[in-house]
């Protein structure tokens, strides 16, 4: 098992020690240029600063061949802040990544010079296409480890491609035509982009090797469509990572937004107004992609780029862990009181389960994590408060189907009526059985925490069992534990989640 250290990057804050490391990158777009300050090295990133400034550096390039004058100024003015920021905030290492605009333009490499005079202290790296492709692949593997299809990260300049399976990178292409390049090729016609982004992917044949997977889309303007269906269709949690679309579903938000003039435009739920001229291309781009590589489903991800370049600076053992444990694990430490009861909860729950799917073990694994995260809040609002921790918390390796179902096991654990109103994104967002599962687990959290005050030692003095139709919790005498009123009655609120009839049997130390 993993040390304390790998796994909960906090332990050093709460031992009262140094600072976690900070670390810093700057994504250098054809749009916008943004600065994200992630702390720690955890499997999890955690991003504790994050500003975006719009600049349009690459507008104008597909005609002029340079950056665009205009921004050029205000551009460095921002990026001197961004170092100052940097510094104070000990980021250590802090680097710039200059993508498309910058590497395609004639003017790039004298716009660098000038950059540099203003941060001669922060490294600046001019990506190749096939660079910008990998960090986005990488940044896509620590929320999406198992990827398979094609990953299509849009920028303003250009249009990374990654052919992805099981985890690892097959190809990658980088194409010019990025929402702002491609607006710009076409004469800012939507029905003339339509043309240039299918001549431009077939160049690529091998995208339809991901006939029938998924299409993993990164990018600001493809977060802005996802952030619009997610207004538009009422869906219970507004986070865009690991949302998805079906692929009809996929082909009819474009084809809304390709044909709507730009006042449709704004006054479509959850259209941003900044974007609004990228938009019509950003769709264009997702339709041709998924038309060319034949995917059943579209799936967004905030981890891109950025992500990949802080997942270089981790150690091998920490990338490869699965980041749904690993969220739920620093949660313990960060909530909970004992981090060595979850281990022991595993394996406690185990009879209960005895058919249960892979996937599913997982998933009963990161609750019993997660289920002491309430200790610390106000008895009324345990279950509440657990809910929305787990249901909203940061972190990409939560993905909506965990966030409901971990949530409603915490809140079900701290005695949450069921049919309580704040636990209604769950039930929209689950199916019966899984609701059933979530009971069951929550029921038996409440009951292992009745009787061992939530250490390892007193739980070790008890044990289930199932068998012929019966659940019974047996009880070493002498250790702590006894059938209280309490008890009995959990044991048969379990029993029945299961369809089973109770039974208590206490047996010698």
């Amino acid at each position: 098992m993993d040390t304390p250290e790998v796994l909960w990057p906090s332990l050093a804050r709460r031992a009262g020690e140094t600072r976690p490391p900070r670390c810093g990158v700057v994504d250098l777009g054809s749009n916008s240029v943004r600065l994200v300050v992630f702390e720690g090295r955890g499997r999890n990133p955690q991003a504790i600063f994050n500003e975006k400034a719009v600049l349009g550096l690459g507008r104008g390039l597909q005609n002029s061949g340079r950056l665009n004058e205009d921004a050029i100024g205000l551009a460095l003015t921002v990026m001197g802040r961004y170092a100052a920021i940097g510094r104070a905030m000990g980021a250590d290492p802090l680097e710039v990544l200059a993508t498309a605009a910058v590497r395609d333009a004639s003017n790039g490499a004298e716009f660098v010079q000038a950059l540099q005079g203003r941060m001669p202290d922060v490294p600046i790296r001019i990506l190749s296409g096939h660079e910008e492709a990998r960090f986005s692949a990488d940044g896509l593997f620590m929320g999406f480890p198992g990827a398979d299809g094609v990953l299509g990260d849009l920028g303003g300049g250009s249009l990374e491609l990654v052919r992805l399976a099981g985890g690892r990178v097959l190809r990658s292409a980088s194409l010019p035509i990025g929402a702002i390049r491609l607006a710009e090729r076409a004469g800012g016609d939507p029905v003339r982009a339509r043309a240039v982004a299918e001549e431009e992917l077939a160049k690529q044949p091998w995208l339809a090797g991901a006939q029938g997977r998924d299409l993993y889309l990164v990018g600001g303007a493809w977060r802005a469509l996802a952030r619009m269906h997610i207004a538009q269709t009422n869906y219970p949690l507004s986070i865009v990572h690991h949302y998805v679309l079906r692929r009809e579903e996929a082909r009819d938000l474009t084809g809304a937004v390709m044909s709507a003039s730009r006042k449709t435009l704004e006054k479509m739920a959850g259209a941003p107004l900044k974007r609004l001229g990228d938009l019509p291309f950003a769709a264009v781009a997702m339709r041709r992609l998924l038309r060319a590589t034949g995917a059943a489903r579209v799936v967004f991800s905030a981890a891109g780029l950025r992500e990949g370049w802080y997942a270089a600076l981790l150690d091998e053992a920490v990338r490869d862990a699965d980041p749904l444990l690993s969220a739920c694990r620093e949660m313990a430490l960060n909530w909970g009181r004992d981090a060595g009861l979850p281990p022991g909860l595993v394996e406690w729950t185990d009879p209960l389960f005895p058919d249960e799917a892979p996937a599913d073990r997982v998933l009963r694994e990161a609750a019993c994590w997660i289920s002491d995260l309430g200790s610390h809040d106000h008895p009324e609002y345990r279950a509440e408060q657990g809910f929305l921790r787990v249901l909203r918390q940061q972190g990409i390796g939560l993905d909506h189907h965990a966030r409901a179902f971990l949530g409603l096991v915490a809140a079900l654990r701290y005695e949450a009526d069921p049919a309580a109103p704040f636990l209604a994104p769950a039930r929209s967002l689950l199916d019966a059985a899984t609701l059933r599962r979530a009971e069951v687990l929550g029921a038996a959290m409440r009951l292992a925490y009745t009787l061992c005050g939530g250490t390892p030692a007193l739980l070790a003095g008890t044990r289930l069992e199932r068998q012929n139709g019966r659940l019974a919790l047996r009880l070493s005498e002498g250790t702590g534990v006894f059938a209280g009123d309490s008890v009995l009655r959990r044991v048969e609120t379990l029993a029945a989640a299961l369809g089973l009839d109770p039974a208590v049997e206490v047996s010698g130390g």
